[in-house]
């Protein structure tokens, strides 16, 4: 059996996928950590919410959000996990959604159903990853498309709060 902890952190230190050892306090950690709390929060979402479509579309992202936390965890990995043609997944996604929603006259004020309260804030915790990305890429190589991927995520965590806002009326 494999225990939770393993006390190779106790030195204020973790290890990165590629198997370097960095500060917990790193930009980079900061960053996929960051990402690992957009995934927390669309697992809130995707249980709150009633959409099955919404709930669905959710799932995958949090499927890409791990190849995310892969390819910001991995310095120097020599592979990337993050391509463009997730990007195009999510404007395709966001296309899909946005077709079947009235046109957006106004501001919203987060918090209609629970499940879209939950898209909110996953929307919102993505542009903090965002900048998060944008910051550690001032410092060290990251792959652009982490940021574009992200950018891109936090519109489709609107489009599916205001999809999830429309089902439940």
């Amino acid at each position: 059996m494999v225990k939770v902890y393993t006390k190779t952190g106790d030195d204020g230190t973790t290890g990165l996928l590629t198997g370097q050892r960095v500060s917990k306090d790193s930009l980079r950690v900061e960053a996929y950590g960051t990402v690992d709390e957009v995934n927390s929060a669309l697992g809130m979402a995707r249980a709150l919410c009633t959409d099955t479509e919404v709930r669905q579309t959710i799932h995958n992202l949090q499927k890409l959000l791990m190849l995310l936390m892969a390819e910001i965890a991995s310095q120097d990995a020599g592979k990337s996990f993050v391509h463009s043609e997730h990007s195009i997944t999510l404007e395709q996604q966001i296309d899909h959604f946005d077709a079947k929603l009235p046109p957006l006259n106004h501001f919203i004020v987060p918090g209609d159903t629970p499940g879209a309260a939950a898209l909110d804030l996953a929307r919102t915790v993505t542009r903090r990853a965002e900048r998060c990305v944008l910051r550690l890429s001032h410092e060290e190589p990251v792959n652009e498309q982490v940021r574009i991927v992200l950018n891109r995520l936090s519109d489709l965590c609107f489009v599916l709060s205001r999809m999830e806002s429309q089902e439940r009326g």
